[in-house]
């Protein structure tokens, strides 16, 4: 019709009223796709309790789902994906039976997700852990997800991971057909997976090979456009946004073709989409607290459109589903006798009476301040190691424990074994068991010095880097300039008196291991401003943090979970201690002159002198520009420079 010039009027009207009605048919032959996500769902098979009531876990989970596919079957137009953006394991004790049993992959599948990616946490028991996990799930000949991993992978010489990514079938990309589009076809939707640099950095011992996610990102995407005619391409990033920005927000930005990102890692959860050009960036929240729905659709002219987007929360409204409680109870059982028997603990033994409330994992943290629950954590430690080395005990100047290793919080009430095993729930020893031990390493007090500046300085940008600890104590101005916030720290001996940190003196220190691996990143985090090592008892720089597990009289790891729940158990009952603040570190904002300048460290000196040193050098050269403009007036007024004075 283009063509034609000439045409009689009623066949012009016709082609008008034709065209007139066009959007609306092409608005009904739109595909439309819904997602159901989640991301950091971290072993919670059941609800987790807190003062607002219980929310999330897979029992309730696997019933929202099934509503949700129910109240939007694929068919024709639209099709329906049940996606996860890794992190789905490490966070209760059922995780204690990750590599023999496979059940958070084995939770996916009864749920019917139809894809997932590796996050940093499924490689805490590392890459054999991993392994052996992955094989489990081939073995229960269950119903499993696609696995997609397109950057993060073992390197050549490690054929044992090779073997089981294999048999399990962990790809760079998948294609869902689901559903019908308009001309008859299945819809195909295309995932593929990634995981973050700072994902990568909080997985020390994966073994695994990094490639950048947008290098591989853009890779992937090129392949799934020449080969697999894809409607939809959506990516599950482990990488994480922040305040609207973060690793994810620079892979849509850099990353062209890619429809949908779902990103986990940073338990962020977004209450509106992030567009960055034609993709969209979702995140629902940790912990199945929400299960995230969005709804997109292709217009006319090949874009898309967001259709519907909303969090719907995993609360007492939904009822929990009798297959997933049934199974929950199955692994349970596992984790009483293959794990706790050794511990001479039960599964929902009560360990204390707790009449306190601490914050909310959701919120805890967020405030830089000491927290009682903090100071519980530390205490544990230092009672625990106390107990393992008896009449042989060294004494411990500093038990430490960072904010993102506390993975769960107490409410009032009994707290039982897991809800102990909840809060301290990551990593594996050297032993091959479920739980990070605790280690013993020696600091000199200038490097105590520097790890409270790291609690100072680099809590506002990295929350999870904020300290809690025993022992010792400190206080900070968060107006004073970056690492030059410690005002003041001391040692508080047994007897309660305080005394100060000497700088050369070596100090005994007991953490996790985790935290003991993250200390060699204080250097990076300060940009080599401050510098860490931890050392045995003669100085000398330790090289492998395993060699400084404790171990009990019966040569046993000391866990960090272990360490918490036996300090309950002594207590019976939550000390009042624990009520409130002890004045551990205390944080004084203060924008008075002398509050900011008193007592600087080196760093202070450093910038001090090298502000000075400038306004010294602009006091000179304004100084000599205004002796040069004196002596040329000076100069001028002589009469042999044709001066002539004004005689009236």
């Amino acid at each position: 019709m283009r063509g034609v010039r000439c045409i009689p009027v009623l066949v012009l009207l016709g082609a008008v009223l034709a065209g007139s009605a066009a959007p609306a048919q092409a608005q009904g032959e739109r595909d439309t796709l819904r997602i159901l996500f989640t991301h950091d769902t971290h072993d919670h098979w059941y609800p987790t309790e807190s003062e607002g009531g219980a929310y999330g876990g897979y029992t309730r989970l696997a019933t929202l789902l099934r509503q949700e596919r129910e109240a939007f079957p694929s068919g024709e137009g639209q099709a329906l994906v049940t996606l996860d953006a890794g992190d789905f394991s490490m966070g209760s004790l059922l995780q204690t039976i990750y590599s023999t049993d496979a059940p958070e992959l084995r939770a996916l599948g009864e749920m019917r997700y139809d894809a997932t990616t590796f996050g940093n946490h499924e490689f805490d028991y590392r890459a054999g852990g991993l392994a052996a996990m992955l094989n489990a799930a081939v073995e229960s000949g269950e119903t499993l997800p696609a696995i997609v991993e397109a950057n993060y992978r073992p390197p050549e010489s490690d054929t044992e991971s090779w073997a089981a990514w294999e048999n399990y079938g962990v790809t760079d990309y998948t294609v869902i057909e689901r559903g019908r589009s308009a001309d008859g076809d299945p819809l195909r939707i295309a995932v593929f997976g990634v995981m973050g640099e700072e994902a990568d950095s909080n997985a020390p011992m994966s073994g695994m090979e990094f490639e950048p996610a947008a290098q591989a990102a853009q890779r992937v995407v090129q392949e799934i456009q020449a080969r697999e005619e894809a409607d939809f391409i959506v990516c599950l990033s482990h990488s994480g946004t922040d305040n609207g920005k973060g690793e994810d927000y620079e892979l849509a930005r850099k990353v062209d073709g890619i429809d949908v990102i779902l990103s986990g890692h940073t338990h962020t959860t977004l209450e509106e989409p992030i567009r960055v050009g034609d993709t969209l960036i979702v995140s629902c929240g940790a912990d199945t607290a929400n299960l995230g729905r969005l709804t997109v659709e292709r217009n006319e002219n090949g874009g898309l459109e967001l259709v519907d987007y909303t969090l719907l929360p995993v609360d007492e409204t939904v009822p929990e589903d009798p297959e997933m409680v049934a199974m929950a109870e199955v692994f349970q059982r596992k984790v009483e006798e293959g794990y706790l028997r050794d511990y001479g603990l039960g599964y929902d033994q009560v360990l204390a009476q707790n009449p306190w409330s601490f914050p909310a994992i959701q919120t805890f943290g967020e405030v830089q301040q000491e927290e009682p629950l903090g100071n519980l954590i530390a205490d544990s430690y230092l009672y625990a190691v106390k107990k393992a080395e008896g009449a042989d005990y060294v004494p411990v100047d500093l038990a430490v424990v960072a904010e993102g290793v506390i993975r769960s919080s107490f409410t009032p009430g009994p707290i039982t074994t897991a809800d102990a095993f909840q809060v301290s729930s990551l990593g594996i020893g050297a032993d091959g068991t479920p739980g990070y031990p605790l280690i013993s390493a020696y600091l000199y007090g200038h490097e105590l010095k520097d790890a409270f500046e790291v609690d100072a300085s680099v809590t506002p940008l990295m929350p999870e880097a904020q300290l809690y600890g025993a022992g010792m104590g400190w206080s900070l101005n968060p107006h004073r300039l970056i690492f030059n916030k410690v005002t003041d720290c001391w040692q508080v001996l047994e007897d309660g008196t305080r005394v100060p940190i000497e700088d050369n003196r070596l100090y005994r220190v007991v953490t996790g291991l985790y935290c003991g691996q993250m200390l060699g990143t204080v250097n990076g985090q300060s940009f080599g401003i401050l510098g860490i090592t931890p050392r045995d008892e003669n100085g000398a720089p330790v090289e492998d943090l395993e060699a400084r597990i404790i171990h009990n009289a019966s040569g046993a790891e000391v866990k960090e979970w272990y360490a918490l729940a036996s300090y309950l158990r002594s207590m019976g009952t939550v000390d009042e201690r624990y009520a409130a603040p002890e004045g551990r570190k205390q944080v004084i904002p203060s924008w008075n002159p002398v509050d900011l300048l008193r007592s600087p460290n080196q760093v202070g000196l450093t910038v001090y002198g090298v502000v000075l040193g400038l306004v010294i050098l602009v006091l000179l050269v304004v100084s000599s520009g205004g002796r040069r403009k004196r002596r040329a007036y000076g100069k001028g007024r002589g009469r042999g420079n044709g001066y002539r004075p004004y005689r009236g």
